[in-house]
């Protein structure tokens, strides 16, 4: 996978941009908006995730809309898709072992008060 998209979504801001979008297709006011920053920078973001693939815009009147591609999640997913398996059977270690250390407390209480 292309370090072009964890430098992409390195960006809190176009992360912002991102999840807002996550909900659906958005007017560029409604953007500025969600993430605080003047149209000129969302403007800016904008133009940075629709090159990397991450939006598609379409015009409406007056009004530009955009939209996520799912492109590019499809390539990261894919790329976190090797690193699954490793952090689920860590996950699932940890869980055993919390579920050991509170039947061991359970235990210990009872003990001290049968």
């Amino acid at each position: 996978m292309e370090s072009v998209v964890f430098e992409v979504l390195a960006d809190s801001t176009r992360r912002r941009i991102v999840e807002t979008l996550g909900a659906g297709e958005r007017a560029v006011h409604v953007l500025v908006e969600a993430v605080d920053i003047q149209q000129s920078g969302v403007s800016r973001h904008l133009r940075i995730l629709h090159d990397a693939g991450f939006v598609r815009v379409r015009a409406e009147g007056q009004e530009r809309l955009y939209s996520l591609c799912a492109g590019p999640f499809r390539e990261l997913d894919k790329w976190m898709r090797q690193y699954r398996g490793l952090w689920e059977a860590r996950l699932d270690r940890f869980g055993a072992e919390l579920n050991r250390r509170q039947r061991a407390r359970a235990g210990k209480r009872r003990e001290i008060h049968p």
